[in-house]
């Protein structure tokens, strides 16, 4: 019988998404289905199991699932014994502490003795107990962010993407207590077949990451401008040169990051470039 490794991600919303996307670009088909609980891949040895994204660290733990994809937040606040196999980059965003935007803030004094609504007690917790603040938690799901404009609570530790939900509910935020992003995790005690799936999945999904704001690059150099050329234009090791059928011509190729390409285009030009030609990167192996 084939060994399968089971991966959770969230039922819906934009991590789920994202997880779905992620999968897609590295060449995992899965059979598409609504409201599936378990959907199967079709090319790659996976099965994906579909739950709310505060269950799947304590699932990959349990070993309903080997591996997961999750935010930070969740595998901070859960505190189960999952490890983090990759950091993957989408889904950013920061866990904060917020308060009326009418109200002075004095520093983390300010908290004293305050009442703080969240959702992550425990991340929350740590930080208070860490910094010395005497505060009450309460705990709540959901629209945290209302809980000041009711009188529930003096301030909020919540999820900040954009900062529009806190504008909003005229709330500011004023200290940062720890980043979050997509993360990949996995049970410590994966067998060696399933760990090496996963290392697969990595391979793949890190290729995926390295061609992520990239640019294929081709045009064509004079022989006498190729060096100066070359200079304008760093690669993955060195720009490819090949020569071109018409004599005292080559072509040369690179890889280009997309905030440095007009930049760099405007100098390649001047230095005597021609028949520019950028291509989408989809993949890129090192």
């Amino acid at each position: 019988m084939e060994t399968k490794i089971r991966i959770a991600i969230q039922t819906k919303g934009r991590l789920n998404e994202d997880s779905v996307q992620l999968l897609k670009e590295a060449g995992i088909k899965m059979v598409s289905g609504k409201r599936k609980l378990i959907s199967a891949a079709k090319n790659f040895p996976m099965e994906v199991l579909f739950l709310r994204d505060d269950d799947i660290p304590q699932s990959v733990a349990d070993g309903l699932a080997d591996i997961g994809i999750v935010g930070l937040n969740e595998v901070l606040e859960k505190k189960q014994n999952v490890n983090i196999a990759k950091e993957l980059g989408f889904s950013r965003c920061r866990v904060s502490l917020a308060i009326p935007k009418s109200d002075e803030y004095t520093g983390l004094n300010y908290f004293e003795s305050k009442k703080i609504a969240t959702s992550y007690p425990v991340i929350l917790q740590d930080f208070l107990t860490e910094k010395k603040i005497d505060a009450e938690i309460h705990e709540i799901s959901g629209s945290v962010e209302i809980a000041p404009g009711i009188g529930l609570a003096d301030a909020i530790f919540d999820i900040v993407s954009s900062g529009s939900t806190l504008v909003s509910n005229r709330l500011k935020e004023v200290e940062v207590v720890t980043p979050s992003e997509a993360v990949l995790v996995a049970n410590p005690e994966l067998s060696e077949e399933k760990q090496a799936i996963l290392d697969e999945l990595i391979f793949r999904i890190e290729s995926v990451q390295r061609a992520e704001g990239k640019k294929y690059i081709l045009l064509n150099a004079p022989n006498d401008k190729v060096d100066e050329i070359i200079a304008l234009l760093p690669g993955m090791k060195s720009p490819t040169v090949l020569p071109l059928a018409e004599q005292g011509w080559s072509s040369v190729h690179s890889v280009l990051n997309e905030n440095d390409f007009w930049e760099i285009i405007g100098k390649l030009k001047a230095a005597g470039a021609q028949g520019i030609l950028t291509i989408p990167i989809e993949k890129m192996i090192m």
